[in-house]
C-alpha cells in the first residue's frame, strides 16, 4: 500500500467532527442515571423496568477475574448515554451534514448503493440513519433500530429482549448493557422469506470517554435467510472509551442467518461484547469476525444448537499491535443429536500484542452423532508478541467426533528471504505472507468487507515492519 492510499485509510478512521448533544446522561451510572435515559427514549414502563433489573445485577455483580487486565477501565468516567442533536431519516440527505461527512469518509451510502438491501447508522448513542428497500418489506421484512422496534413492535421485543438468549444477569458486562443499551438493529424475516443481499449497520462512537452500547436482535423464521453486516469504529483520544454491545440471533427450523463484522476500534477502546445464537434443528449459524484496533477485546460469540441437525460455523481473525490483548474465540453447546460445529480462529501478533484463543465446546449426553471441529493458528512478528490457545471441550458422550488443531509460529526469515529474493521488497514481502494466512476468513466475507480487512490490517502493521 503505497503512502498516499495508507495516509487516506487513516484519515478515514480517525476523522472527527464537533457535534451539539441533545441530552448526555453524564458520567457515572446510578439508577437516575437509568431513569434518565428511559425518560429521553420516552420508553415504555415495562422497559425501564427491565433497565432497573439490569442495572441491580451490574451492581453487585465483580468484575471479571480471569482474562485480560480491566483495572483501567472506570465506569466513573464513563458517559453511558449521549444522544447527539440528530434525529434519525431514511433520507441521507437529510442527515446533519458534520454526521453525514464521516459516515461518507467511511463509504457508507456508496455500499448502500451498490450492494446491500438496507442500511443503519449510528453516531454515540442514536441511530441517525435507517433505511430498508421496498421489495423486502413488501415480504414482511423488518429492519429498524431497536428504539423504533420497542415503539413500534412491542410483542416482539417483549419476546425476544434479553429474556431467552442472553438474559442480563449472565454477565457483568451484559448487565450494563441491559440497562443502559441504546440504538442497535432490530431484524425479523418471516417464514420462507430469502433476504438475498445482506444488510448492514454501521456504529461509530465519536467522543472521549464515551460508552456504546447498541442491541442487535435478529429473528429468523422457519425457512428463512439473512446476512447481517455490522461495521464498528473510533478514532484515538486520550481517555478510555467502552464498547458493550449484545447481539442475540434466533435461527428458526431451517433458517440460515450469516452475521458478519469488522470491528476497527481505536487503541483506547475496551470492547467487551456478548453475542449469542439459538438455533433450532437443520438450522445454521455463520459468525465471521475481524477484531482489531481496541486495548481490550473479550469476545466470544456463543451458539447453542437447540435442534436435531443444527449448525454453527465460527470463523474469526484477531490481530494485536503494540500494548493491546486481544482475547477472542468461541462457544458452542451441543443441545441436540446430529449438531455440527466447525471453529476456525487465526490471530497475528507483533510487538508486544498478545492475541489468545478461549473456547468451549460442550457436548452433554443425549447429543450423539454429532460433530465438532476447532483449528486455531497463530502468527507472530516479534519475540515480544505473545498469543495462547485455551480450548476447554466437554464431551459426554461416545458418538461423537471430534477433531482439534492448534499451531503457534512467528514469521520465518525463509519465507521472507525466498520472496525478497524474486524481487519484493521486505514489507510487501510480510504483507503478502499475512493475506495468505487470512485468506480462508477474507473469502467468506462480502468483497467489499474483505478488502476493508485487508486494508486495516496493513494499517496496523504499517510502521512496525521491515
Amino acid at each position: 500500500m503505497s503512502e498516499e492510499n495508507i495516509e487516506k485509510n487513516q484519515e478515514r478512521f480517525e476523522h472527527k467532527v464537533e457535534t451539539e448533544n441533545a441530552f448526555d446522561a453524564g458520567k457515572g451510572i446510578t439508577e437516575d442515571t437509568i431513569k434518565a435515559i428511559s425518560e429521553d427514549k420516552d420508553e415504555p414502563e415495562w422497559m425501564k423496568k427491565r433497565r432497573l433489573k439490569a442495572f441491580r445485577h451490574f451492581d453487585k455483580r465483580p468484575m471479571p477475574g480471569w482474562g485480560p487486565d480491566l483495572s483501567g477501565l472506570d465506569f466513573e468516567k464513563i458517559s453511558h448515554y449521549v444522544r447527539p442533536d440528530a434525529q434519525q431519516s431514511d433520507d441521507w440527505e437529510d442527515v446533519p451534514e458534520n454526521i453525514k461527512e464521516t459516515f461518507d469518509k467511511l463509504g457508507i451510502p456508496e455500499a448502500e448503493k451498490e450492494a446491500l438491501s438496507g442500511v443503519g447508522a449510528q453516531f454515540e448513542s442514536q441511530v441517525v440513519y435507517q433505511n430498508m428497500k421496498e421489495e423486502w418489506e413488501e415480504k414482511g421484512v423488518i429492519f429498524c433500530d431497536m428504539d423504533k422496534a420497542v415503539q413500534e413492535h412491542p410483542e416482539l421485543v417483549k419476546e425476544y429482549f434479553m429474556t431467552k438468549c442472553v438474559p442480563a444477569q449472565d454477565n457483568k458486562f451484559a448487565a450494563l448493557h441491559g440497562a443502559v443499551w441504546s440504538g442497535g438493529s432490530f431484524v425479523y424475516v418471516p417464514e420462507d422469506v430469502e433476504v438475498e443481499i445482506p444488510v448492514q449497520a454501521y456504529f461509530r462512537m465519536n467522543q472521549k470517554g464515551m460508552g456504546q452500547f447498541e442491541h442487535t436482535l435478529i429473528i429468523a423464521e422457519k425457512g428463512s435467510k439473512v446476512h447481517y453486516i455490522e461495521g464498528c469504529s473510533a478514532p484515538q483520544y486520550t481517555k478510555s472509551n467502552l464498547h458493550a454491545g449484545c447481539v442475540e440471533v434466533f435461527v428458526g427450523e431451517d433458517a440460515h442467518v450469516q452475521y458478519s463484522t469488522v470491528q476497527n476500534w481505536s487503541k483506547n477502546t475496551y470492547n467487551l461484547n456478548t453475542k449469542r445464537a439459538k438455533v433450532e434443528s437443520e438450522g445454521v449459524m455463520e459468525w465471521i469476525s475481524g477484531s482489531m484496533g481496541s486495548k481490550v477485546t473479550m469476545l466470544y460469540p456463543s451458539s447453542h444448537l437447540n435442534g436435531e441437525g443444527a449448525r454453527a460455523n465460527h470463523i474469526t481473525i484477531g490481530f494485536s499491535g503494540e500494548g493491546q490483548n486481544i482475547d477472542t474465540g468461541a462457544k458452542v453447546v451441543h443441545n441436540a443429536p446430529n449438531t455440527k460445529s466447525t471453529i476456525e480462529s487465526k490471530s497475528i501478533s507483533q510487538g508486544d500484542g498478545r492475541t489468545n484463543y478461549r473456547g468451549l465446546v460442550r457436548v452433554p449426553k443425549g447429543s450423539h452423532g454429532s460433530s465438532v471441529s476447532i483449528e486455531c493458528d497463530a502468527l507472530m512478528f516479534s519475540d515480544e508478541a505473545t498469543s495462547d490457545t485455551e480450548p476447554y471441550i466437554e464431551i459426554k458422550e461416545d458418538d461423537v467426533e471430534m477433531a482439534h488443531e492448534a499451531t503457534v509460529g512467528r514469521i520465518g526469515d525463509e519465507e521472507i528471504h525466498y520472496l525478497m529474493s524474486r524481487g519484493i521488497e521486505e514489507e510487501e514481502a510480510k504483507e503478502m505472507i499475512v493475506r495468505g494466512f487470512i485468506e480462508p476468513i477474507a473469502k467468506e466475507l462480502p468483497l467489499e468487507y474483505a478488502v476493508e480487512l485487508n486494508r486495516l490490517i496493513e494499517l496496523e502493521m504499517e510502521g512496525s515492519l521491515g
